[in-house]
């Protein structure tokens, strides 16, 4: 019998994200909450037989296994401790709260209630996250010393009508928030538990913070320097790892959120298509591309029924939850507003 969710939150996240990976791993996308009348009939488009109701608080009603966060980031908090209190396990997109504390209170509230509690580190499923992996379990690199992984895009104009590039950090808005989670997330998977050596945290464009740059170092000693900004002209390659027998380069975004925009999903959780990014080892001169790995954010959900079961983890251990947001607190006291 398929799982039964409710999904909090229609946008970006929810409709192209969460949706459509629960629809490929099999579960019942049984009930939406939105109050905004073109996400409702997206909703309704998407899923002719699903209840669309106005609040979380009506959500939670209707019998569910499992309660998906994909709102906005000032209402994570509320959002997940209302599924909580229901008794139902949750799903927070990330980041699973604004602050360490506050992040640190969900997960609080799901330990005193007996209820699971997890985040969406989606991109540990990444193309480039999983060769990575493969790589750095092959040993060809030698010993690792550093990582750089960027987002960097060139959008020189506010969208007006993005909250991220617009609210305040207060408000959950900036890049900050929502893209170095997935840059410090991949990098303690990959190197183990780090701390912030120092960062630069800035608004270029007068709205949210949109260029930053965080520095980690790891306990085993690897250094990253984790870039996210939305003023770069000429982006960096996505991945450079750099080892004392080589360098493995990966230019490329991985394709499955171009996938998903476009209507697409992981069909009984795989996909049909391919899903890998090109990557590279460099030697001095010498360049040898090597099979990327197809990258596949339905794992995530699948790892999550089979948790709800009892079979296996939580993909996500709360404690990478807490050390991102331990991370993402200190490195915004170096902001600086242009």
């Amino acid at each position: 019998m398929a799982l039964r969710v409710g999904i909090a939150g229609y946008g970006l996240a929810g409709r192209y994200f969460h949706a459509p990976l629960l629809k490929g791993c099999g579960f019942e996308v049984v009930t939406i909450a939105t109050t905004d009348p073109l996400r409702t009939s997206h909703a309704e488009q998407d899923f002719p037989n699903v209840k669309v109701v106005s609040s979380v608080d009506e959500l939670v009603k209707h019998d569910l296994d499992l309660v998906v966060v994909a709102s906005t980031n000032v209402a994570h908090a509320a959002n997940a401790f209302t599924a909580i209190s229901a008794g139902i396990p949750v799903v927070v997109d990330k980041p699973m709260g604004r602050t360490y504390t506050e992040t640190k209170s969900i997960i609080d509230a799901g330990l005193v209630a007996g209820v699971p509690v997890s985040t969406f580190f989606n991109r540990r499923w990444d193309s480039d996250a999983l060769t990575i992996k493969r790589v750095l379990a092959s040993g060809e690199l030698g010993t690792i010393h550093r990582l750089e992984s960027r987002f960097e895009r060139f959008r020189p104009e506010l969208n007006p009508t993005s909250w991220r590039e617009n609210m305040s950090a207060e408000d959950g808005g900036g890049q900050l928030l929502d893209l170095q989670p997935h840059l410090i997330s991949t990098a303690i998977d990959w190197f183990g538990t780090a701390e912030l050596v120092t960062a630069s945290v800035r608004a270029l464009r007068g709205g949210a913070d949109d260029d930053s740059l965080l520095v980690l170092k790891h306990v085993g000693g690897v250094m990253s320097y984790l870039s996210a900004s939305a003023v770069v002209g000429a982006p960096g390659p996505r991945i450079r790892i750099l080892g004392t027998k080589g360098a493995l380069v990966i230019h490329e975004l991985d394709p499955q959120e171009d996938l998903l925009k476009n209507g697409m999903y992981p069909k009984g959780g795989q996909w049909n298509v391919p899903t890998a990014s090109r990557a590279f080892i460099h030697r001095g001169d010498d360049v040898e591309e090597i099979a990327g790995e197809n990258g596949n954010y339905a794992l995530f959900y699948s790892a999550v029924a089979g948790a709800i079961a009892g079979v296996n983890p939580w993909p996500i251990d709360n404690s990478d939850a807490l050390l991102v947001a331990t991370i993402i607190d200190q490195a915004r006291k170096n902001f600086d507003k242009i």
